[in-house]
């Protein structure tokens, strides 16, 4: 077996586009675009986001109660053009509870930030709350 230990990855044809083959051999995967580009994970419920690891955010913006907006260090190319993927939970939470992270408003979209809500269930304006636990993953094309 060989180990191959370099520092920087450039493709042959563009310098940030790298092509690796699938597990079962018929398709490809293009690497950059497969990273995520934009992760956290921290605690929401003083308010601020007290934030235990990320990565590519610069700072959090605390719009209202269950409301963040996380500012990303490095922009998005366009405002609709990434998506995301998060939870949340309290400090005691069972696992069958049903938590959702969600854009608070299309408005809310552009390339350096993105308002996120963390709300319980179907529960309404009842459930938006700030969490103890809260995570978020961005993918999309970095400008």
């Amino acid at each position: 077996m060989s180990t191959a230990k370099v520092n920087t990855l450039t493709g042959t044809t563009s310098a940030g586009s790298i092509v690796v083959t699938g597990e079962g051999g018929s398709t490809t995967t293009n690497l950059q675009q497969g990273l995520t580009k934009v992760w956290y994970a921290g605690n929401h419920s003083g308010g601020a986001i007290s934030a235990t690891d990320s990565f590519n955010v610069g700072s959090y913006t605390d719009v209202a109660s269950g409301i963040h907006k996380p500012n990303f260090t490095n922009n998005f190319r366009a405002a609709e053009g990434y998506g995301h993927a998060g939870t949340h939970g309290a400090n005691e939470d069972v696992i069958d509870n049903h938590y959702t992270q969600q854009v608070h408003n299309r408005n809310d979209i552009d390339t350096g930030s993105c308002e996120i809500v963390s709300a319980y269930g179907n529960a309404g304006a009842q459930g938006v709350a700030d969490y103890h636990y809260v995570t978020n993953q961005f993918v999309g094309d970095l400008a």
